[in-house]
């Protein structure tokens, strides 16, 4: 007190009240700067904590498969048939065969990838006059297509869906049937090859790919799956190489059965 009269009567009593709260202000600061330091740090700390545990459990459930599978396929052939009235297409069975991976980074949720080798047929006949024309295209792809898998369900029976894409090359095709000639009526029957024509046929695919299945796992390391799918071609088969446009589209289901080993 006596101090602080002698600094009254110097005239030093406001710089001593503005020192005393300058030094709160400074301790005051100081405390709540070290408890946000330290709340950031324990932020910072739970949220790695956080992603470690994600990633031991991802890494934990994380699987590879690889398999095989085959079954049938249906594909319809769309097309304008604009002038040629006499035309007709319909849609035929073919077959198909595939190899694939895939990984899963949690139980319900993996990226597959395939090679698969299938039949996109179509059947294509004529009426009127040429009556008795009737040809089956027997059209083989080799295609890659690479899907997520959505999969839900208990530890041995599982459903699952696939989406994505797929690209693809027309490798082969093959021309049976007959053809009918009006002017002697003869009907002709052919089984032949298919001759590419580059000027005229688009052999490049790309498309959406999807389809929904059931999967059964007998034992630790293996699984059954049957599954239906569809492919829905963006990739016209006739280059617009006339003055009239001529479209055509290849939509295919399939239905598989197939196994996989699972490491």
């Amino acid at each position: 007190m006596q101090i602080f009269e002698l600094g009254k009567k110097l005239g030093f009593c406001k710089k001593a009240k503005i020192f005393a709260h300058s030094k709160f202000l400074l301790y005051f600061c100081s405390v709540n700067i070290n408890e946000c330091y330290m709340r950031r740090e324990g932020i910072i700390l739970f949220l790695l904590l956080c992603v470690a545990g994600c990633w031991h459990a991802g890494e934990a459930q994380a699987q590879w498969r690889v398999g095989a599978s085959g079954g049938a396929t249906y594909n319809w052939y769309s097309i304008d048939t604009q002038y040629m009235t006499d035309y007709r297409y319909e849609g035929a069975w073919g077959w198909s065969a595939a190899v694939f991976t895939q990984y899963n980074f949690l139980p319900w949720i993996g990226l597959r990838g395939e090679i698969e080798a299938s039949e996109r047929n179509h059947r294509f006949y004529r009426t009127g006059d040429y009556a008795g024309t009737n040809y089956t295209y027997h059209n083989t792809y080799i295609q890659i297509p690479v899907m997520t898998q959505f999969s839900f369900g208990g530890s041995m029976v599982r459903g699952f869906v696939n989406a994505g894409v797929y690209a693809g090359v027309w490798a082969a095709s093959r021309e049976k049937g007959s053809v009918y000639e009006p002017m002697n009526g003869r009907i002709i029957p052919v089984n032949a090859p298919y001759d590419f024509q580059s000027e005229k046929d688009q052999r490049g695919d790309f498309g959406l790919a999807g389809g929904i299945g059931i999967e059964y796992r007998p034992a630790a390391h293996w699984s059954i799956h049957a599954e239906g799918r569809c492919y829905y071609s963006f990739i016209s088969t006739v280059k617009q190489y006339m003055r009239v446009k001529d479209y055509r589209y290849n939509t295919t289901i399939g239905m598989s059965i197939g196994f996989a080993y699972i490491f």
